[in-house]
């Protein structure tokens, strides 16, 4: 499901469970060599759908063992962003010389737990959320929004190196005319980054609500 709101320069992979066994790298094993059996399982997973994307683009299977921040360290000339939630393993990767930065998120497409939209969200976006609710019923907007938020993050990180709160962020969604899909553009309340000389000061995306699932998508072309 990834791959429909991925342009074509953009390689992905995804799997609905961990029940493929997957051989991890020295490195990576050792990052997860105290995690529980479940932790365990989904990070393999994933990095066996970032194997796949890498395959796809020709390159070789690397270690991926995280950063600081539990990011994915990509090899040199990769840009990437890798998500799992119940249910749910994915990971997208384009080559550094077509895209600058990719952020993708999946999560259950149900309401998020009482008081966590408050902390997430601005009061602009809680009204934005009431008059899609009131259009929309069907989608989970507030769950939509935080998804929206995690793809932002995963897309600025690497060009800043940087945290970006939840508040430095404002979120516009746009249904497409089937109602459970569509676009969404991210407003940069912070210094964006910059690239090619040029400020960055928003990201667009897109979004698909299908399967129990919410995903959502950012590839920031050079």
């Amino acid at each position: 499901m990834i791959a429909e709101l991925l342009p074509d320069a953009v390689a992905s992979a995804w799997r609905r469970d961990d029940a493929e066994p997957v051989t991890l790298f020295p490195e990576e094993a050792a990052a997860v060599a105290r995690a529980v059996v479940g932790r365990q399982r989904e990070f393999a997973t994933v990095r066996l759908c970032a194997r796949l994307a890498l395959r796809h683009l020709g390159l070789p299977e690397t270690p991926l063992a995280p950063g600081a921040r539990g990011e994915p360290r990509w090899p040199q000339g990769v840009a990437g962003s890798m998500t799992h939630c119940a249910g749910y393993r994915a990971a997208a990767l384009a080559r550094s010389a077509d895209v600058l930065s990719i952020g993708i998120d999946a999560e259950p497409a149900a309401a998020l737990p009482e008081g966590v939209l408050e902390g997430v969200s601005l009061p602009g976006e809680r009204r934005h959320l009431d008059a899609l609710t009131a259009r929309t019923p069907g989608v989970p907007w507030d769950r939509l929004l935080f998804s929206a938020k995690e793809s932002v993050f995963k897309t600025w990180y690497p060009l800043t190196r940087r945290e970006l709160a939840f508040e430095e962020a404002s979120i516009d969604f746009e249904p497409d005319a089937r109602q459970h899909s569509g676009t969404f553009t991210a407003g940069l309340l912070v210094p964006g980054p910059v690239t090619g000389g040029t400020r960055r000061d928003h990201f667009t995306g897109r979004w698909l609500v299908r399967e129990g699932l919410v995903l959502t998508a950012i590839v920031l072309p050079r």
